[in-house]
């Protein structure tokens, strides 16, 4: 069967959020961290998502990037494209979800597509264009001190037209409420008018479906995961993809367990309070990794450890200890110390025997599966909404849970063991 769905995410909670949706609507999904040298996917697999590390990397490599992974995902035969980035709209003022979807649609030879980051079930909608987290606009929420991508305006119409040269429009709510006809119908119209990109409102996961069903016909899909969930129902339509099957069967994963955390979101630090009163923790310093401090030690502590249950290791800080941190080290040498540490030890621990990891942070799980040499992962089923469970392709197998740092409820790293294979 041929590639359906060929997806570019911007890091690698991101793409594994997207699988995971896909997987609940029914489609079989495999997520690449690099890019094999042939575009070749394995028989069964109706989509694939290359996970890449691009949302906050130069514009234009940013580009070049995704341009690399859309000439594969071309090549193994997909029928339509999606960019996918974070709810929250995570960028600069310069980009790069801007720029990344401009060279797509240029290299597609497409003019229109929309941008929707909407994911009601996380508590992300959109309203008049303003991106909401719960009852508070995004530029009010935590994410406006984000150490990279600082959100200080909720109006999706104004970012977006700070990164692209061309048109930005709008489907409002009076029109998404009416359905699929009505939105393809303001497609149209907006492209009549020379615009580029449509920003979306949605209120709920109904508004997502429409939408999904309205884009059938656009070359480029983009926004978060939540508009992922009406595209598998387009090949259903078309006789492409079977109804009622089973996606997320992955094969047993036995091993000791372990818990990785460079996030430093709200919801992180509460899951790290939580796993920290009932299991062992250790808080990974960048201060003490520029003085020298070896990330072996963690691993030795850890070892005597695992065979009573999972450890956490982290390196997630309250703002303004992660502050200090940059102040005193600089922003990028802080980053690169822990996602450097990060990597030795989830080597240690594999080594030590463990097989079963979850993984807090996009930098952070990049980081962690570039050094286990993991090049592509089989989704699973849920865990929590954006995040799956996943076995990686290859020996040894690992059974990973790969969370972006805002997902997940206040238990959710000893629960991601209990779902996982």
């Amino acid at each position: 069967m041929p590639l359906l769905l060929g997806c570019i995410a911007d890091d690698f909670t991101g793409a594994t959020d997207l699988c995971n949706m896909l997987v609940r609507h029914g489609m079989r999904v495999v997520q690449l961290l690099e890019l094999p040298e042939e575009p070749e996917t394995p028989a069964d697999v109706d989509a694939v998502t290359v996970a890449l590390k691009i949302r906050t990397c130069p514009v234009e490599e940013a580009r070049e990037r995704a341009l690399a992974a859309l000439a594969w995902l071309r090549g193994a035969g997909a029928r339509q494209f999606f960019f996918k980035y974070c709810s929250t709209f995570d960028s600069t003022e310069r980009g790069n979800i801007g720029p990344v979807a401009d060279a797509l649609l240029d290299a597609l030879g497409a003019d229109f597509t929309i941008a929707c980051p909407a994911f009601p079930e996380t508590g992300r909608t959109v309203y008049q264009g303003h991106l909401f987290v719960g009852d508070r606009l995004l530029s009010d929420t935590h994410m406006r001190h984000h150490p990279l991508t600082p959100m200080t305006d909720s109006n999706l119409l104004r970012v977006l037209g700070r990164q692209t040269p061309h048109r930005v429009g709008l489907v409002d709510y009076a029109v998404v409420r009416r359905g699929e006809d009505a939105i393809r119908s303001r497609f149209a119209a907006l492209r009549a008018e020379g615009v580029r990109y449509a920003v979306t409102d949605v209120l709920h996961d109904g508004h997502l479906l429409e939408l999904g069903h309205a884009c059938r016909d656009l070359p480029l899909v983009t926004g978060g995961s939540g508009i992922a969930m009406g595209l598998p129902d387009n090949f259903r339509a078309a006789g492409m993809l079977a109804a009622d099957r089973r996606a997320d069967a992955l094969p047993a994963v036995r091993g000791q367990e372990a818990v990785l955390a460079g996030s430093c979101s709200a919801a992180t630090l509460e899951q790290i309070r939580r796993f920290a009163a009932h299991r062992p923790a250790f808080f990974l310093d960048p201060l003490a990794l520029a003085e020298g401090f070896d990330p072996a030690e963690v691993v030795a502590w850890a070892k005597p450890r695992l065979a009573a249950g999972p450890v956490l290791i982290h390196a997630s800080a309250p703002p303004e200890a992660v502050r200090a941190a940059q102040e005193a080290l600089g922003r990028e040498r802080a980053g690169d110390l822990v996602e450097r540490a990060m990597a030795a030890i989830a080597r240690g621990l594999v080594e030590a025997g463990v097989r079963r990891l979850v993984v807090a942070g996009g930098e952070t799980s990049g980081a962690v599966c570039t050094a286990l040499g993991i090049r592509a992962l089989r989704i699973g089923p849920q865990i929590a909404p954006g995040v799956p469970a996943t076995v990686s392709l290859g020996h040894p197998p690992l059974a990973l849970a790969l969370k972006s740092g805002n997902f997940g409820g206040p238990d959710f790293f000893l629960e991601a063991f209990r779902v996982m294979p």
